[in-house]
């Protein structure tokens, strides 16, 4: 008489990356363990809370090891050095490749809304592999920031490239996605693209943005303009496109220019012409430089890539694995 094992609950892993957030993890790490309570309660998954600390220089680690000795919903990576916020995203997911059936990623500051959880949960229960956490309000931006994302969102699109408006990287996406995600080879992330790339199954979430509680913002103007580069170069050419564009009208006004030169010496005009020619050479120089950069860019990219070498390396693990 055969007997047919009952089917064990799914896996859901959340997943945090962490970079010098001593000061709000014991804020966060309680809300994230109710969150994981209800999840356990109501949608009968088994969960569990994955906190990547990217070589951060406080006592984030610290914190993580104490706070998975103390329950048994967490568990820790320790990556070897700063690797950068996207690939600390990629370390959580492809450890959540192998130990869970859907994860959600969310930032430590918690100002994306982690009960908005729960209902990604439902649309994944329902068929979807991928649900986008979307902001209605950003009311933890000041008005530089929140003007210049959005801004950033209607640029990309104008591009081309293919964004959820208002979405960050607070989303949940299944094992079968994960898997197809993680398939990637490119060392230059920007997930934001990369996802919408999939093309599986997909739902929205909207929620309120909440303003950060503690610590510091770890997306100064510096990162986000460096954020917006690699999503710009990693998903269109069309900057060297506009590039070869620029150079054409150039040519045509140094034609224009040339023929007026000309005209004016026939009809016996003394051209003086300093203040056009310094304007001249700044205009062009300034454009050459600008397409060499472009291009540099580009090539860096390739350089990167091509060396294919690790995208992070990990120092330490905490927490039971072994029921997740």
């Amino acid at each position: 008489m055969s007997h047919t094992e009952p089917s064990r609950p799914k896996r859901l892993a959340i997943v945090v990356p962490c970079y010098n957030e001593s000061e709000v993890l014991p804020l966060s790490v309680p809300r994230l363990l109710a969150v994981c309570k209800k999840v356990r309660d109501t949608l009968a998954l088994e969960p569990c809370v994955l906190f990547v600390d990217d070589g951060s220089a406080d006592q984030t680690w610290d914190i993580i090891e104490r706070e998975a000795q103390a329950s048994p919903y967490v568990r820790g990576l320790k990556l070897a050095h700063n690797v950068g916020h996207q690939h600390a995203l990629w370390a959580g997911m492809e450890w959540a490749v192998a130990h869970a059936d859907v994860a959600v990623t969310i930032d430590a500051d918690l100002q994306d809304d982690e009960h908005v959880i729960l209902q990604m949960v439902r649309h994944y229960l329902d068929g979807a592999d991928i649900v986008y956490g979307v902001r209605e309000q950003r009311i933890g931006d000041g008005f530089f920031k929140r003007t210049t994302a959005q801004a950033y969102y209607r640029f990309m699109r104008a591009y081309g490239i293919d964004l959820v408006y208002n979405h960050a990287d607070f989303r949940l996406l299944s094992n079968r996605a994960l898997k197809a995600l993680t398939a990637y080879s490119e060392r230059n992330l920007f997930l934001r693209g990369m996802v919408r790339q999939l093309g599986l199954p997909s739902a929205v979430v909207t929620y309120n943005q909440n303003p950060r509680k503690a610590g510091t913002t770890k997306y100064p103007p510096r990162k986000m303009l460096s954020l917006a580069i690699d999503g710009l170069t990693s998903f269109s050419v069309r900057p060297i496109h506009l590039t070869f564009y620029a150079g054409i009208i150039c040519m045509l006004i140094a034609v224009v220019t040339i023929i007026m030169a000309f005209v004016k010496h026939l009809m016996g005009h003394t051209i003086t012409g300093w203040t056009s020619l310094i304007m001249s050479l700044w205009f062009i120089g300034g454009l050459v430089l600008m397409s060499l950069g472009i291009i540099g860019e580009y090539v860096g990219k390739i350089y990167i890539e091509v060396k294919q070498r690790p995208r992070y390396l990990i120092e330490k693990e905490v927490g039971d694995a072994s029921e997740q």
